[in-house]
């Protein structure tokens, strides 16, 4: 199955919450009852998905076609801070810093104090533009924003993701950057080797809450493998006639 992903903008080489609809979709509509194993052959590349399904609901997951990687960020943590409205002292916790990864798709990833701070985020799209790094020649590389304080007691982590522009808007789900964030994890709480489930809560300040599921593979002491995951409903639908 061949599937590509555009924004309104560009089109994207993979991402995260259209690649588990299309597999939910996809599943639904093979004989096999609504779950099955199959690749999706996206930009990035190939990509395996798994449906299943429990309890009526349909849950989907997928592996990284490819690992995070670091990337050269040349802003300074503090302006970067400033951009998204908040003083120095609320970015970053415990070891986490500013950095910049890629899982196919580039986030500048900051960590912030708690909650409260993550609620006040307002990003200044003209200052945004003078530092940020790019993702593409079309356009900038957006802010992942997350903490270690959450909502819901079995999040790992309280995200939001902002796309910036004119005007910028939030993303309620956003595998990619989940992908991105795969990379901040190893980097700066070192998970031992063995398999690691996480959830990460995004959406809640935008009243449109969801769960991505994020499974580390580690082995010796290296990101060997990672599968993001989440649940996906149909809310539309419609015909094409050619």
């Amino acid at each position: 199955n061949r599937i590509r992903i555009f924004t309104p903008d560009y089109e994207m080489p993979f991402a995260g919450h259209p690649t588990v609809g299309a597999a939910i979709a996809l599943a639904e509509l093979a004989e096999e009852g609504g779950a099955g194993i199959f690749v999706l052959e996206e930009n990035i590349g190939p990509v395996r998905c798994a449906v299943s399904k429990h309890d009526g609901n349909t849950f989907a997951e997928f592996d990284l076609a490819k690992l995070p990687e670091p990337l050269k960020l040349d802003a300074d943590p503090e302006a970067i801070g400033a951009a998204l409205g908040l003083t120095p002292h609320e970015i970053g916790f415990e070891n986490h810093r500013v950095a910049f990864w890629s899982a196919g798709v580039p986030y500048v990833t900051i960590p912030v104090a708690n909650l409260e701070a993550a609620g006040r985020i307002r990003l200044d799209n003209q200052a945004w533009s003078e530092l940020a790094p790019r993702k593409s020649e079309w356009a900038f590389a957006s802010p992942y924003v997350y903490c270690r304080e959450t909502v819901n007691h079995e999040s790992a982590f309280h995200v939001r993701m902002i796309v910036p522009g004119t005007p910028s808007y939030e993303d309620p789900a956003t595998g990619s950057a989940a992908a991105a964030f795969a990379g901040a994890i190893m980097h700066f709480d070192a998970p031992t080797d063995g398999i690691s489930q996480l959830w990460i809560e995004q959406g809640l300040e935008m009243g449109r809450p969801s769960r991505i599921r994020l499974e580390l593979t580690v082995q010796g002491g290296k990101l060997a493998s990672a599968r993001i995951g989440g649940n996906a409903i149909k809310v539309a639908e419609g015909k094409l006639f050619v």
